[in-house]
């Protein structure tokens, strides 16, 4: 099969819709944009979640709760993945894990998961550790050190009030 040979499906190829060509077309006058509103005009378009004015789902429900999803996201990479990318006594640090592309960098730090099989003895040090990658990068005879992770956001708050006041 050469690319001289490849065809349409018949019915994909379909052709333009050409409006506003007379009333035999059947897109002649309006051209399909019914009568007269704001959908008839030039430019006429609406943001995704606009309901004509009225007030939109997503205002209408309550919040509730707290939702902290990807503020300080975490990099995590699995035991199997350490297991391919390093070499036996290697260091894993997030520097060395950017460096071989394997984590992006994530204000969070990174996390160490258990999944897969430790063959090789590994120097991890790394913000957080799951207690199965813990045990297996132990059992390997390597040593895991836990650093601190990145500072959160400062809080924005006002002047402190004095307690005279």
């Amino acid at each position: 099969m050469n690319l001289n040979d490849l065809t349409y499906t018949p019915g994909t190829k379909r052709p333009r819709k050409r409006v506003g060509r007379g009333p035999g077309s059947g897109t002649g006058k309006t051209s399909g944009r019914g009568q007269k509103g704001q959908g008839s005009r030039s430019g006429s378009k609406r943001r995704a979640g606009f309901e004509g004015g009225q007030t939109p789902l997503a205002r209408r429900f309550p919040k509730r709760g707290f939702n902290h999803a990807g503020r300080h996201p975490v990099a995590e990479i699995n035991i199997d993945v350490l297991n391919e990318a390093f070499n036996d006594g290697d260091a894993v640090t997030e520097a060395s894990l950017l460096e071989k592309g394997l984590v992006k960098k994530r204000k969070g730090g990174v996390k160490i998961l258990g999944r897969g099989e430790l063959t090789k003895k590994l120097t991890v040090t790394v913000h957080s550790i799951s207690g199965g990658a813990r045990a297996k990068v132990e059992g390997a005879g390597g040593s895991i050190t836990v650093i601190e992770a990145p500072p959160a956001r400062a809080l924005k708050t006002g002047p402190k009030k004095s307690a005279e006041a």
